[in-house]
Parts: structure tokens; sequence; C-alpha cells
């Protein structure tokens, strides 16, 4: 097992990308904190990973409020006694052409990916610090890089995931700490599954391999990026879109 026994927050781990990571950590032999603000999916997703033999912790929190967050990793400590895994995953979209663009949706967007991301690996990584030992990833997207009309908030919310990933790994790096990114381009989620058919066909024909990705494609990517495989990469923002943006 290539996670036996390791301790993996995951953020919005109940559903979609989040869970895949969650239920492959498990396999793995990760103990997982599973954290998202949907109740009935968290109860759900928490008894998925205990048939797979994991402990489990499964918290509400919401990932903009930073006494929320700190509460997830002390209740964290409190159960496992330290933190090996984070994943940066919880996100939202809201999508609007910039001139009908509510401010209160660009608002919503940079709060629950980019704040959200800010608070918990802060919280996270002072432990990290005293171990001398961690793994980070972020989940941006190839939009944060290469852009989408009408998602202008959800592109700057994953471009700056990314510019922070950069930062923070040379921060954290000395201690013996990774932290990577991953940018999905279009994979199969509720999320997406929620888009027209024209923009679905639209997003195939940009894709090289002529096929949409899994959340399993990702966890998979996540996997390797959380074991002793990736020890010397950091700093990186892997893509992971059928050659989308090459």
């Amino acid at each position: 097992m290539l996670l036996k026994d390791k301790i993996s927050i995951i953020t919005g781990g109940a559903r979609g990308i989040g869970r895949q990571i969650a239920l492959t950590f498990a396999r793995e032999g990760s103990h997982i904190v599973v954290c998202d603000l949907n109740e009935s999916m968290l109860s759900e997703t928490e008894v998925e990973l205990k048939g797979l033999g994991a402990e489990v912790l499964a918290l509400k929190v919401d990932v903009t409020n930073s006494l929320q967050t700190e509460d997830m990793l002390n209740k964290t400590l409190d159960k496992f006694k330290r933190v090996d895994i984070l994943i940066n995953n919880a996100g939202i979209t809201k999508d609007a052409l910039l001139v009908r663009m509510k401010e209160s949706d660009w608002d919503a967007v940079l709060n629950v990916n980019l704040k959200g991301v800010f608070n918990c690996t802060k919280h996270v990584s002072a432990v990290m610090l005293k171990q001398r030992s961690g793994k980070v990833v972020n989940i941006a997207s190839i939009i944060g890089i290469i852009g989408n009309a009408g998602q202008a908030n959800y592109a700057a919310s994953k471009a700056g995931i990314i510019g922070f990933t950069k930062s923070i790994a040379k921060e954290l790096a000395p201690r013996g700490i990774n932290v990577n990114a991953i940018a999905p381009g279009f994979i199969q989620t509720d999320m997406t599954a929620s888009l027209n058919e024209e923009i679905k066909s639209q997003m195939l024909r940009l894709i090289p391999l002529g096929k949409f990705g899994s959340g399993q494609d990702v966890a998979n990517l996540a996997l390797f990026l959380v074991s002793e495989h990736s020890s010397y990469i950091t700093g990186q923002v892997i893509k992971i879109d059928g050659g989308m943006a090459m």
C-alpha cells in the first residue's frame, strides 16, 4: 500500500473529484479526514470509506471560514495526532460573461476556490513544518492556464492557486514539504454534467485524445504526488487534460 497509515485531509471530499481521491487514498491504506458542506453526501462517503477499512473523520467545513478550517485541523490532530497529506479540492463555479457577472458571484468563487486554499494550507502547513514532512496538492484547472469566456472568476481563482502553489512550495521545501498543483481539463463530474451538449461538443473538439477525463484519472495523479514516488517533485503544475493545452 502506497499510503499505509498516512493521514489525509481532503476538502470537497464528498463528491466528484474529491470523493474519488478519498476512495483511492483509502484503498492505498490512508486514513481520511473528509470535509464538505453537503452533509448527506458526506455521510454516504464516510460509509464508503469505512467499508474500505479506513479510519474516517467526516466534518462539515466551510473552507472560506478561517475558524472552521482551524477547527478542522484541531479535530484532525485530536483524532490522529498528525497530518501527512492535504488535498485542497473544494471549489465552485458561477459562470457568466464579465458584463453580466454579479459582484457577489465573483466574490463567492474567489472565496471558496482561492481563499479556501489559503485558509486550509495556512493551518495545516504549520503542523507539517513542525513534523518536517508533508504533501500538499492543490486542485487548480486548465482554465487557470488558458482562460475561458464566461469564466473570468473561475479562471482567476484557479490561476491564483497556481501562483500560490509555486510560492508556498518555495517556502515549505526547506522543511521537506512538497507542494504541487493538478490542472484538470474536462473531467466528467456532477459539476460538468450540468453543461449543455453544445458546450460539451465544443470542448471535445479541443481535446487531441478525443475523450473526457474521469475523476479516477485525477485521483491517480494525486496518489502519485502524495506518495514517495514524487519525493523530488515540488512547485509543479501538472496538466491532466488529454492534450488540450500543450
